[in-house]
């Protein structure tokens, strides 16, 4: 019996994450557990806002945005990321994620999502800056971004790099959350519309599975036909299982591949037979110099 995912995600209230899969059933990921999967067939553009796809459009299996080009355009003109709703009613919070040493963002989320947003990225510890209307939300994002000079997305491939060498305390883990609270909270340019929010960082390290995690050898690039990915889950962090094969091995999947295609059970056995990539290394603070 075959079955789409439609990807990760992390229930409110719960501090674990589940597979998603059309229909609505859902697959509880916890850590220790086998896991295993072989695609089948052609992956299929997985449609926008809640809309199948009309045409059913093939889509590459290298890609984690599983949408054919009309269904893209459809979906991004509904995003707030895409400044698409500026009229908005909802309540917006800033936010805080760090990810490693030297690897900080500032971004919004929707209120009512609670934590959602920072489970979904990978955030390894977060805080709130404030709380108000989108349009004061966004401003405060870019005022923050700009005078601090930390961006608002961190490349996967960097986050990836860093989790087996994160700092082994939740206080260390937080230093740097802390220090950029207080230097966003005594900038000039705060929006008058945005409550301020005290710092109190919040550590996902076991939400996660992140302690003793060992070093990951690769990274799943895409799904083919009849290709496998089979383990035992050593942490779920974002979209991203970390799982050891049958020879031993420390893969990353993606779980954004998976959307998309017909899956089928596989056994622990299986292994991997997907194309994969080396995990890259990247040093602390590279892409961020000049933070402090």
């Amino acid at each position: 019996m075959a079955w789409r995912c439609s990807g990760i995600g992390w229930p409110q209230g719960t501090r674990l994450a589940v597979l998603r899969w059309e229909g609505g059933r859902v697959s509880p990921l916890a850590v220790g557990r086998e896991l295993g999967f072989r695609a089948e067939g052609e992956r299929r553009c997985v449609g926008a806002r809640g809309n199948p796809c009309p045409v059913g459009a093939a889509v590459s299996g290298r890609v984690t945005g599983p949408r054919c080009p009309d269904c893209a355009r459809l979906d991004r003109a509904h995003s707030v990321a895409a400044d698409t709703l500026a009229d908005d009613p909802r309540t917006y919070r800033v936010y805080l994620a760090w990810f490693g040493p030297g690897m900080a963002k500032v971004g919004i989320t929707a209120e009512e999502r609670g934590p959602a947003r920072l489970l979904e990225q990978g955030a390894v510890v977060f805080c709130w800056l404030g709380r108000g209307p989108l349009m004061a939300a966004r401003r405060a994002e870019e005022v923050i971004g700009t005078a601090l000079g930390i961006p608002e997305r961190v490349p996967y491939a960097e986050k990836r790099a860093v989790r087996a060498e994160l700092p082994g305390t939740a206080g260390e883990r937080s230093a740097e959350v802390v220090e950029l609270h207080r230097r966003a909270r005594a900038l000039d340019g705060w929006p008058e519309t945005l409550e301020p929010l005290e710092c109190a960082p919040v550590d996902h390290m076991d939400v996660f599975g992140l302690a003793g995690l060992p070093r990951a050898t690769c990274v799943v690039t895409g799904l083919v036909d009849g290709g496998a990915v089979a383990g035992t889950l050593l942490a779920a962090v974002g979209p991203d299982l970390h799982l050891r094969t049958a020879d031993a091995e420390i893969v990353v999947l993606d779980t954004r591949l998976m959307s998309g295609w017909s899956l089928v059970g596989a056994g622990p056995g299986a292994g991997l037979s997907v194309p994969t990539t080396a995990l890259g290394t990247v040093s602390p603070g590279s892409h961020q110099e000049g933070l402090f």
